[in-house]
């Protein structure tokens, strides 16, 4: 039955005047599993469109993606993705959720993505096959303590020399160990002034941190 077990309902968003229909499950809560969360950690924070993701797609919009590549780690229903796609990127979405590379792939065959790829990816342990890409993203991914650190690995691990990686974050608390842990594996970051998603008067403010491999 494919992602329309869902329900999915439809949402128009704009990402720096460009509308895209994207389809959400209508209820987050109902997809919490219990069992799931003791067992994993799993919570479906992949079923919405968040802050995060909209700054990050409006980063991606003004891009030119022709002739490179681009990773989104953690990606959800990969709005940053499904827009670097429509900018020329070659594009690898990629999450540790089936059921949100069923949005993935839903969503952006709707908006005129077909050439996105997806892919499971379990940052403990990362496949060999993994290549290094151009660009590497990722939207609202530090929840947790270990996050920070893990993420910073796997940065390290696909990020091509004179590559740039682009976080974002709503300001969470774990979010305050992303920079050592991105200088522990060797890289540079720079956190950008926080701002909101254009056109929006209330919410989060989102930091935007940019990462590099030193000169």
């Amino acid at each position: 039955m494919g992602y329309e077990r869902f329900g999915a309902v439809e949402r128009r968003i704009d990402v720096g005047g460009t509308s895209l229909r994207f389809w959400l499950p209508p209820d987050l809560d109902a997809l919490i599993d219990v069992e799931a969360f003791e067992r994993d950690e799993r919570i479906p924070y992949w079923a919405n469109v968040w802050e995060s993701a909209l700054v990050l797609a409006e980063e991606l919009m003004v891009m030119d993606g022709a002739g490179r590549r681009l990773l989104e780690l953690g990606c959800g229903l990969a709005l940053p993705a499904i827009v670097a796609s429509l900018r020329g990127f070659d594009v690898v979405a990629s999450d540790y959720e089936e059921d949100a590379l069923e949005g993935v792939r839903f969503n952006a065959a709707r908006n005129g993505a077909e050439g996105l790829e997806t892919r499971i990816l379990d940052w403990r342990r990362l496949p060999d096959d993994l290549p290094v890409f151009d660009i590497v993203v990722a939207a609202d991914v530090l929840y947790e303590p270990h996050h920070a650190g893990a993420l910073a690995t796997v940065i390290g691990r696909t990020l091509a020399p004179g590559g740039v990686a682009l976080v974002t974050d709503p300001g969470r608390a774990r979010a305050v160990n992303f920079e050592p842990a991105i200088r522990g594996v060797g890289l540079g970051v720079v956190r950008q002034r926080a701002r909101r998603p254009r056109g929006f008067t209330s919410g989060p403010e989102i930091d935007l941190y940019r990462v590099t491999h030193p000169a």
